[in-house]
């Protein structure tokens, strides 16, 4: 089980990666944008089938906690799409040389407000969830949230270059 969790965990990651890392490329292609819709349709269910299968919910803290779960993604995709943004604004910023101090500087600003957000983002949503689900599963629930987003963390931090 835990071996299956861990490989769903990784796929899933490497294809938020690739929605996150391709988006900005092809904002302006009609097709490959609405495919990119259809690819982050199914990240979503992707995830939300691991996040499912993890938390060993009851009838009725499932019907409780998945409303609080897709207000939460919502909220997170605002936050996902800063994160796309800040990329976009560094890879545009890396391929024309040497990035400008200024530039970096606004860049370091806006990925420190995001990782803000994001916490902050979890502690509004921990009363939510606990008024919904027992503390093991709002932290079993975290725990998973936290595993996904350090992959995601991870595979960016590999593919994006060194400021130069």
């Amino acid at each position: 089980m835990k071996k299956k969790y861990v490989t769903k965990i990784l796929c899933l990651a490497l294809l938020i990666c690739a929605a996150v890392l391709t988006l900005p490329t092809y904002a302006g292609e009609d097709s490959v944008v609405s495919n990119m819709e259809i690819l982050r349709e199914k990240i979503a269910a992707d995830k939300k089938l691991v996040v499912a299968s993890n938390m060993n919910l009851t009838e009725e803290e499932a019907k409780a906690f998945w409303p609080v779960y897709d207000t939460y993604q919502k909220e997170l995709y605002q936050i996902n799409q800063r994160l796309a943004k800040v990329i976009d604004d560094y890879a545009t910023a890396f391929n024309k040389g040497a990035v400008l101090n200024e530039t970096a500087t606004r860049l370091i600003d806006e990925v420190i407000a995001i990782e803000m957000a994001e916490a902050n983002l979890k502690r509004t949503y921990v009363p939510k969830l606990s008024a919904v689900l027992p503390g093991a599963k709002v932290a079993r629930y975290l725990q998973i949230e936290s595993k996904i987003r350090a992959i995601v963390r991870y595979e960016l931090a590999d593919a994006i270059p060194l400021v130069q």
